[in-house]
């Protein structure tokens, strides 16, 4: 392996900043920002929560009079617009930085380059691309979204060795182990949304909402994500555990005026990808969860709709009559659905797999 750059340890540093920031900036990106001179880091700062100020403006705030000449580290594009807040790439232009090197460009049409450019125009040396990877993969939803106007999928699933989610009676608890549940509540908490079906209501009565998270101390820091059931025949009960929090729940099915008292935004129903679509246009969900059973699951596999399956998988034999994971009908091997494993984590005695579908090559 070779060795790293001095920008590339620089910016991983900016990387670590964006880390603290993931599970309470949503729908905007987490990023971080130090800034750098005569190899000392004078200024850090990462993403506030909505409506608060970019991680360029904390890390310049911290470093003062000492930002000019120096070299920012931020691991997105500076915004080049006016929103929430003024545009951070003049910020570093009026702070005169020298230097300002770039983890991942902003596919979002408001910035897409335009604060590259700002930095230019007024003299400061750019430089794009150092740890692209590590830091693109703090902001896959967001990325994604802006760039194809969908969400990032991901869709988790835990079974037996077997391949078995639950007894034939519907019983699941629990497969897995306590590190393997605890692990889940990370992915709920950079998730803009969790998505089940109304079968997995009925039989777990599930709450599908972040309890604890190890790395953080107050809960009510973690921006909740939304819950979101596919009732197609208006079946949710209405003293259901999702209903505590009517104001983070989404039904799609039929218009039920109970639920609408209560507050639940309820959308049509509609095929898979125009929801997805939706979320992203209507709501700024750019990363959903699917936590659901073996016929939504595989709905979202077949119709192409999960970018990254995360599987845990416990070593216990539920036995053929448990349920499957995925009750897809295939009769030919050219049918099958291919994935490339991608990470292997060992969480007690289970494990977890994390896998991309594969793509063929045209």
């Amino acid at each position: 392996m070779s060795e790293l750059s001095q920008d590339q340890l620089w910016m991983l540093q900016a990387v670590a900043e964006a880390g603290k920031a993931i599970y309470r900036t949503r729908p905007n990106p987490a990023v971080g920002c130090v800034i750098v001179r005569d190899h000392v880091i004078v200024g850090r700062g990462a993403t506030a929560p909505v409506g608060g100020s970019h991680a360029e403006v904390f890390a310049l705030r911290e470093a003062g009079e000492l930002a000019r000449g120096a070299t920012a580290y931020v691991t997105l594009e500076p915004c080049a617009h006016y929103g929430r807040t003024p545009p951070c790439a003049k910020a570093l232009v009026n702070a005169g930085l020298a230097k300002v090197v770039i983890a991942c460009s902003d596919p979002n049409p408001l910035v897409a380059g335009k604060g590259v450019q700002i930095l230019r125009d007024a003299g400061i040396e750019v430089l794009t691309g150092v740890c692209e990877e590590q830091a693109a993969e703090q902001n896959k939803g967001f990325l994604k979204a802006m760039a194809t106007g969908r969400p990032y999928v991901r869709l988790k699933v835990a079974s037996s060795l077997d391949g078995r989610t639950a007894m034939a009676s519907g019983e699941s608890k629990w497969i897995t182990g306590a590190q393997a549940r605890s692990d889940v509540q990370h992915w709920r908490a950079i998730s803009g949304a969790v998505i089940t079906g109304i079968e997995t209501v009925l039989a777990d009565d599930c709450q599908l909402n972040v309890r604890a998270l190890d790395a953080v101390e107050d809960i009510s820091s973690v921006v909740q994500p939304v819950r979101i059931v596919l009732d197609r025949k208006g079946r949710l009960p209405f003293n259901a555990k999702l209903m505590e929090h009517p104001e983070t729940l989404m039904v799609m099915g039929p218009y039920r005026q109970d639920l609408a008292d209560a507050g639940v935004i309820q959308l049509e129903i509609q095929s898979l990808e125009s929801l997805l679509s939706l979320l992203v246009r209507e709501y700024q969900i750019y990363d959903v969860l699917v936590e659901a059973g073996a016929t939504l699951s595989t709905a979202f596999l077949q119709q192409k709709q999960v970018d990254e399956m995360i599987s845990y998988v416990a070593p216990t034999f539920l036995g053929q009559s448990a349920r499957a994971m995925f009750n897809a009908d295939f009769s030919r091997m050219a049918e099958q659905l291919r994935f490339k494993l991608v990470q292997v984590t060992q969480l007690g005695d289970d494990v977890r797999l994390k896998l991309i579908p594969f793509q063929e090559s045209v």
